[in-house]
């Protein structure tokens, strides 16, 4: 494993950089100025709205790229990059199917904010850890000032078993993922992290071979095969443990800063 050679790090955000309290450890910012010392681009990669892994990575917002809502965005500085959108036929559509998923919640992932409908100040208390703007509308259907980038859908029971099974019909045309132990996302078939990511190494002109990413959930399949050095955390689902190429230690023991620190020092080796 060389990891001189990189070039290139994408990190997932929840369960991945951040720990179980949904925090960034004050050694990643240590590391994240080494870095940028040597020349190393970062993405931060996340199902999360932008403004919410902005606010996340606040004292690094201007130096870094962001892949938001699984692929649907990715932003620098906050200047749009891509966005791949879902039409409003669609949209609608999605709408009444998710209507028969009793007991979820469903949020619309705009380009301006989250729109969910009144599911109780429980539900919102939760909801904003991971939507730094949102609004509480009456009616999703009636949204119509704002792009449609993502439809997440929230059971408390458990995405695997009471969500996706209603939903991989859809499979053949979206991207269902799920994203985690009670996410579900729906999204245009090019809105994922790979490819998002891949769009990000061509104009760089980085390799797989350069680049270094860490994930642990579904939502971070396609990031994985984007780079020799896939990354799953100790913590990850047995999907993302299987397509990964290494493993690091879970979100709580700082299993990304671990891998940095050897990168780093990698480098620095790599030039005396």
């Amino acid at each position: 494993m060389d990891l001189s050679q990189i070039k290139l790090v994408a990190t997932d955000m929840d369960g991945t950089l951040l720990n179980s309290k949904s925090e960034v450890s004050r050694h990643f910012f240590d590391l994240f100025e080494e870095l940028q010392n040597l020349g190393v681009t970062f993405v931060a990669a996340s199902g999360r709205q932008y403004y919410s892994i902005i606010d996340k990575l606040k004292p690094i917002k201007n130096d870094i790229y962001v892949i938001a809502e699984n692929g649907a965005l990715t932003m620098r500085q906050d200047k749009e990059l891509q966005t791949t959108e879902i039409d409003r036929d669609t949209y609608l559509e999605l709408l009444d199917i998710t209507k028969t998923l009793k007991g979820s919640q469903v949020i619309l992932c705009g380009r301006k904010k989250g729109y969910i409908e009144d599911y109780g100040q429980d539900f919102v208390n939760m909801f904003a850890e991971y939507y730094d703007r949102y609004e509480i509308v009456e009616n999703l259907a009636e949204v119509t000032d704002d792009l449609y980038l993502k439809i997440a859908i929230c059971n408390q029971k458990g995405s695997e078993e009471y969500l996706y099974p209603a939903l991989k019909h859809l499979e053949d045309r979206l991207k269902v993922k799920v994203s985690g132990e009670i996410w579900l996302d729906l999204s245009h078939n090019l809105a994922n992290k790979g490819y998002a990511l891949q769009q990000l190494q061509e104009s760089h002109h980085i390799l797989p071979e350069e680049t270094m990413v860490f994930g642990d959930y579904n939502n971070d399949l396609e990031m994985m095969s984007r780079a020799t050095y896939s990354f799953a955390m100790e913590n990850a689902h047995p999907n993302i443990k299987a397509v990964a190429n290494y493993t690091t230690k879970s979100n709580n023991e700082n299993g990304v800063e671990h891998m940095l620190t050897k990168m780093i020092e990698a480098k620095k080796a790599s030039v005396i």
